[in-house]
């Protein structure tokens, strides 16, 4: 044969990287440093319940799962599914795609390349922090991107979403009132060519569970509490990772909920080698170590386990962990964002999703972060007027830098979790721009409902998880729970994973360690709070220029008489002048 067809034909193959297992200074050889375990898919206490969600929240009926058998009536039972990303077939990679992905793989490996590259998102909302977890995304090569979003293009989407502002070109009212998905969708495509994009106009509240199954990873940015409560069920229910993310101006938030997910940290073997299995935090467990030789150097390889809580219960039951209750130094650093974006989260609940506007609103929405604050155990000198006149004044707004850094973040846990080298977000990230911070809180509940759902089991699989926060009424009734019925969340089967876990809490046990837990909070009811809101009068707040309409300038409360209530103080000297 021609020596020059032979050179043609051997191009033409892909390339096996790397091909002749090349070592790098250090005497690395890198096929065998980035050999990654494989995660397991198996169901662990699977459990048939949409449960956690708030009254009047449901899937659309999804008949795919129908059929499942009906589950016994003994629930309550806690939940935890293995987080099951897809296989990823034997690494191969083209000569084009080495070229292209050259600094990613001597970053990460081939290994975690091959996984980035074979895994499906859906992302959730396009507004700038999507914009930016997507940029970021797409570069890195993830195998398909769906964007999620019934919203039509509006006049404040142009102003921080530069694929939108791609679209329009020279005539932005051009867009006006189209499909975001679908309008943002071509923009976001050539960044990489290589990574398959496409649009979903449809809302995600239509959308049945069985709809999450066909994706690794479900990222849900700027949505209402019950919303991503919602999706986080839907996630649970199929064993995906899911992240929920926003942004308010200055400020904002990561959560993750990765279920039960493994790691591989690499490192020289010490004087003392790592104890296994060992259990390091109540949520992080040490459950393999091998070692390996590379060259002189003995390398320890140790597999770390990390189980997580949803979102229900991490957005308001769950409390800080041990290490800060002990600590008045570690609580006095406590950003008050996180009490702040609580209380915004269950203020929207109660005002049917919108944001303060008024004086009156002001003021519950004071009242409601105290008690945050206080359920805490946060000091109460962290919580000042004029932090909360800062937060306020930031709602509603989306700016590029704080939307760049957040977005950033959440795109490089996810390129993490995929390539599972490193520890992911355990489990909430508060970014205060003010200050430049962007600090992890763990956040899980205690009590009877938080040994269910971080606890370990004894015996051969002492590691194994036992449960999660997903719930049912007593009985096992959906129809209990004031919210449509949806077939194929009634079908999912219960499976005893036999790992020796503890015994879930009976039904009733549970149930009192929730009140319990919600009277430690010393909260109003809601409908309390709503009914002194509409008894005082209401007053509209004007708004400045490049301000929302929360936006105050001094402390202009009008004096009163008597003692004033320390919501009321700070109500007022977050209040505008002249209302």
């Amino acid at each position: 044969m021609d020596p020059a067809q032979t050179e043609q034909q051997q191009a033409a193959q892909p390339a096996q990287f790397p091909p002749q297992q090349p070592m790098d200074g250090n005497g690395i050889n890198h096929q065998q440093s980035m050999a990654m375990p494989e995660m397991g898919n198996q169901f662990l206490n699977q459990v048939p319940t949409n449960g956690g969600m708030p009254n009047g929240q449901h899937f659309m009926p999804d008949p795919s799962a129908s059929a499942m058998p009906m589950p016994g009536a003994e629930l309550m039972m806690p939940l935890m599914l293995a987080n099951g990303q897809a296989q990823v077939p034997p690494s191969s990679l083209s000569a084009d795609e080495v070229a292209l992905y050259d600094r990613q793989i001597r970053l990460w490996g081939v290994a975690a390349q091959a996984k980035i590259q074979s895994a499906n998102i859906l992302l959730i909302t396009i507004k700038a922090l999507a914009t930016e977890i997507a940029k970021n995304l797409v570069l890195a090569g993830v195998g398909s991107l769906t964007i999620l979003d019934d919203a039509p293009v509006s006049e404040s989407d142009l102003g921080a979403q530069f694929f939108l502002a791609e679209a329009a070109g020279d005539d932005p009212s051009s867009i006006v009132g189209q499909n975001r998905a679908q309008v943002a969708t071509p923009a976001i495509q050539k960044l990489n060519p290589r990574v398959r994009v496409q649009a979903d106009p449809a809302g995600v509240k239509v959308k049945g569970p069985s709809y999450f199954a066909q994706f690794d990873i479900v990222i849900a940015t700027d949505l209402d509490l019950d919303t991503m409560n919602l999706i986080n069920t839907a996630t649970r229910l199929n064993g995906r990772a899911f992240y929920a993310a926003s942004t308010h101006g200055m400020y904002g938030f990561i959560f993750s909920d990765l279920i039960e997910h493994q790691f591989v940290i690499e490192r020289d073997l010490g004087n003392v080698p790592t104890e296994c299995p060992k259990q390091e935090t109540r949520t992080r467990s040490v459950v393999d170590v091998k070692t390996k030789k590379e060259g002189t150097r003995t390398i320890e390889c140790v597999t770390k386990r990390e189980l997580y809580s949803t979102w229900f219960l991490a957005s308001d039951l769950a409390t800080l962990s041990d290490d800060y209750l002990k600590s008045k130094r570690r609580l006095r650093g406590v950003s008050p964002t996180l009490s702040c974006l609580r209380a915004l989260w269950e203020f929207m609940q109660i005002n049917g999703g919108r944001i303060p506007g008024n004086r009156d609103d002001l003021k519950l929405f004071t009242q409601i972060a105290t008690q945050k604050h206080k359920a805490l155990s946060l000091p109460s000198e962290t919580l000042t007027p004029e932090f909360l006149r800062s937060f306020l004044q930031n709602l509603g707004s989306e700016i590029a830098p704080v939307t760049a850094i957040l977005g950033g973040q959440l795109a490089q846990d996810v390129i993490n979790v995929l390539g599972q080298k490193e520890q992911p977000i355990q489990n909430m990230v508060i970014f205060d721009g003010t200050t430049m911070e962007a600090l992890m809180y763990p956040l899980h509940p205690e009590g009877v409902i938080g040994a269910a759902l971080l606890s370990l089991g004894g015996g051969d699989n002492a590691m194994a998880p036992n449960g999660a926060g997903m719930m049912m009424p007593p009985g096992g009734d959906m129809s209990a729970m004031g919210m449509g019925y949806d077939p194929s969340m009634g079908g999912m089967g219960m499976m005893n994973n036999g790992m020796g876990g503890m015994a879930p809490p009976p039904p009733q046990q549970q149930m009192n360690e929730l009140q319990l837990q919600q009277q430690q909070q010393q909260q109003p009811p809601p409908q309390q709070q709503q009914q002194e809101a509409n008894a005082r009068p209401q007053t509209q707040m004007e708004s400045k220029p490049g301000e929302s309409n929360v936006a105050a300038s001094g402390s202009g409360a009008p004096a009163t008489t008597g003692t004033a209530s320390a919501a009321d103080k700070a109500a007022g000297d977050v209040a505008p002048q002249g209302s």
